[in-house]
């Protein structure tokens, strides 16, 4: 009896999805069931479920999603970078408060003759590497360019040209433009809030479409040699 009345004062102090909002929506008006869905598969609440599968929300989750959302929309930081905060917050620690995202990350350029000089390159493979688009004609370059550069002098080992691999750029265009159709509703959104999400999905894409490639690849690589 007393175990049951226990049970009873700790479930009415619970909310269900539409409480949640109906709390929450007046600071965060774009926060919809689908969102509170989302972070839940992000690891930032756990809510509890009824024996009929429908969730319930603690004081604890609550004060997890506004402290969440607020990051998201007020510093723009990733899920996973909020959880981690999160986590250490429950788990007793003080962290900081983590700085947002900088647009303009650092990163060393490299001119010509150090690009080549890095990536172990001829100066013929960047002529042709530039010609065919896959790299694009510059006084300075980035990290991303000597990545690539790196990656063609290892394919320009085995006969595979910049000419060969213009095909894969094209077919990374048009997996960006499917991505970008799939997300245009939220990308045409300018609030804080639809940015943030924007920022973790679009990755999170290409990250899915970039695994069914290589399964592609892999299988098809396996009947060659079969």
């Amino acid at each position: 009896m007393m175990a049951a009345a226990a049970r009873d004062r700790a479930a009415a102090g619970l909310l269900s999805i539409g409480q949640v909002l109906a709390r929450l929506s007046p600071e965060f008006p774009a926060l919809t069931s689908s969102k509170l869905r989302f972070l839940e598969v992000q690891g930032i609440v756990t809510p509890a479920r009824t024996p009929s599968g429908y969730r319930k929300f603690s004081p604890a989750d609550l004060e997890r999603l506004t402290l969440a959302l607020t990051l998201q929309r007020d510093h723009y930081l990733p899920l996973q970078v909020i959880r981690e905060y999160l986590d250490d917050r429950d788990a007793g620690r003080e962290p900081a408060v983590p700085a947002p995202p900088s647009i303009h990350v650092a990163s060393r350029r490299y001119d010509r003759a150090d690009l080549l000089h890095a990536a172990g390159a001829a100066p013929q493979l960047l002529n042709d590497a530039i010609s065919t688009g896959l790299i694009a004609a510059s006084d300075t370059y980035g990290e991303s360019t000597l990545a690539l550069l790196r990656g063609l002098v290892g394919l320009d080992r085995h006969g595979i040209e910049p000419r060969h691999v213009r095909s894969l750029k094209q077919a990374a265009e048009r997996d960006a433009a499917l991505i970008e159709s799939s997300m245009s509703t939220l990308l045409r959104r300018t609030d804080a809030t639809s940015r943030a999400r924007a920022d973790e999905l679009v990755p999170e894409l290409a990250a899915r479409m970039d695994d069914v490639r290589k399964i592609f690849l892999t299988s098809a690589v396996e009947r060659m040699l079969s």
